[in-house]
């Protein structure tokens, strides 16, 4: 399996941005798909999750301001994110488990949010 983010960039604040993840490959009926950022010298951080029932977590930071979605007939993990904040700038990972036991991360896509 392999996981491509894509659409990062440079935004002002108070922009938006949809990051998309296309996953390749067998990722099976039963999985979880998360966004995960990290910011320079910071931990990495769970963003927001959605499982294959279509039960969505947020990070209380991002809660209200971004949206975590799926194409499941095109393996595709989306995050659209409005109201970005300088505090959003980081690297988001698209992370997939699948069977429960199986993890796969993406490459990473840059977001930066100019104040």
């Amino acid at each position: 399996v392999q996981l491509v983010e894509s659409g990062g960039g440079l935004v002002q604040a108070g922009g938006s941005l949809r990051l998309s993840c296309a996953a390749s490959g067998n990722i099976g009926s039963f999985n979880v798909m998360r966004w995960y950022r990290q910011a320079p010298g910071k931990q990495r951080e769970l963003v927001a999750q959605i499982t294959s029932g279509d039960y969505t977590f947020y990070a209380d930071s991002v809660k209200g301001r971004f949206g975590i979605s799926r194409d499941k007939s095109k393996n595709t993990l989306y995050l659209q994110m409005n109201g970005l904040k300088p505090e959003d700038t980081a690297t988001y990972f698209c992370y997939l488990l699948a069977a429960r036991q199986y993890d796969y991360w993406g490459q990473g896509t840059q977001v930066t949010v100019s104040s």
